[in-house]
């Protein structure tokens, strides 16, 4: 069954994106990630600090066991890694198997944001963090390479400068206001964040990076998780059954967020800055999930309570809990193919597919790149 839902959906995407293909593509020599859970392949977990997503159901459909990644499979990026033909992006602070630090490396950590954390910060890895530990990177492959022996673990010098850093953070500074803060209050710190955002990018800039991958952060009020606590009343929910104060902070991000890189496009005349609109992107998925194979737009596929959620915030995917004596186990869903959300924050691998290509059609970037071929054609499954 899961095998026939999932090539429904290649079929579906098949036919949305061939009418792009020419013959244009992207030759990066490595790749070099920042962000939070959305992008994590496995830091917060090698961290040693607590990660759900180092057991179980986690990463059953593609990998068949827990990896790290906040997903029953593979996300987005591991699908844009596949695209441009290079292996999956290694998490920083995973030291085993570090050959595949060739191509690149992954800074993004499950509950990141890009202000400075605070003592109720899920991760310590804050953007600022991330940067840090790109400088440490870079500097520790500087020294290797004096020694040709370690050729084979490490990117070469020059990979810096023709590498590609993408971006995908933010949503962990919207969503968590809103357990603390007015509505008011998280709209005015949006410009706070972004200037911590444009100090990082330029401080790769002074290191060398020249080609920028920047996505938006997502329709925040349609993640189960934010239905569940913020959507008891059906006047705060908008036609589509999503939190409306939280897409609206969404968007006002992402409006500032992409008159920021219209700001670096001009500022950083040597650098090649693109804004990546995944808010439109999620947001038709959501619209139209019945279109692209989807059976079920928000409730959550491993959770607990059935609908029209299956969401539980006590209940972890994966973990059980004794509530009001009674133990309580969050379970994955049956057949992952037919829900977008796969634990209440996350999406699953199937709609972590349909994102990935749709991003690679090139129609939701600024400047847009859709005479590139769609690398869906080229995608592994």
């Amino acid at each position: 069954m899961a095998t026939k839902k999932l090539s429904l959906h290649l079929l579906i995407l098949a036919f949305i994106c061939i009418p792009c293909a020419k013959c244009i593509d992207f030759n990066y020599p490595a790749v070099f990630n920042f962000g939070d859970s959305n992008s994590d392949t496995g830091d917060l977990a090698a961290s040693g600090l607590e990660a759900i997503a180092d057991t179980p159901p986690y990463g059953q459909t593609y990998f068949q066991k827990p990896n790290g990644r906040y997903c029953d499979g593979r996300l987005i990026v591991d699908f844009l890694m596949d695209a441009m033909d290079l292996p999956f992006l290694k998490p920083y602070l995973d030291s085993v198997g570090a050959p595949m630090f060739r191509r690149g490396c992954n800074f993004a950590t499950a509950g990141s944001t890009i202000l400075p954390p605070t003592a109720s910060s899920v991760s310590p890895f804050s953007f600022g963090v991330q940067v840090a530990q790109f400088y440490r990177f870079k500097n520790r492959v500087k020294e290797l390479s004096k020694s040709r022996k370690f050729d084979k673990y490490i990117p070469s010098e020059d990979f810096f400068g023709k590498a590609l850093y993408m971006f995908d953070i933010g949503q962990n500074d919207l969503a968590g206001a809103f357990y603390s803060k007015s509505f008011d209050q998280i709209l005015a710190s949006i410009p706070y964040i972004l200037q911590e955002f444009e100090s990082g990018i330029k401080k790769l800039h002074d290191e060398g990076a020249r080609f920028f991958w920047i996505h938006n952060t997502a329709p925040l009020g349609c993640l189960t998780q934010n239905v569940a606590k913020f959507g008891t009343d059906p006047s705060k929910l908008d036609a589509q059954g999503c939190v409306s104060a939280h897409n609206q902070a969404a968007q006002l991000f992402n409006l500032q967020l992409h008159a920021l890189c219209k700001k670096l496009q001009g500022q950083l005349a040597d650098a090649n800055v693109t804004y990546i609109d995944i808010y439109m992107i999620k947001s038709n998925l959501i619209s139209n999930y019945s279109r692209y194979g989807f059976e079920q737009p928000i409730m959550a596929c491993c959770g607990s309570g059935g609908p029209p959620l299956n969401y539980d915030s006590r209940v972890p995917c994966g973990q059980t809990k004794v509530i009001n004596g009674t133990a309580v186990t969050a379970t994955g869903c049956s057949d992952s193919t037919e829900y977008i959300n796969w634990d209440g924050i996350h999406y699953t691998e199937a709609a972590n597919l349909y994102v990935a290509s749709q991003i690679l059609t090139g129609k939701y970037s600024d400047p847009p790149f859709s005479e590139k071929m769609p690398f869906l054609l080229k995608l592994k499954f």
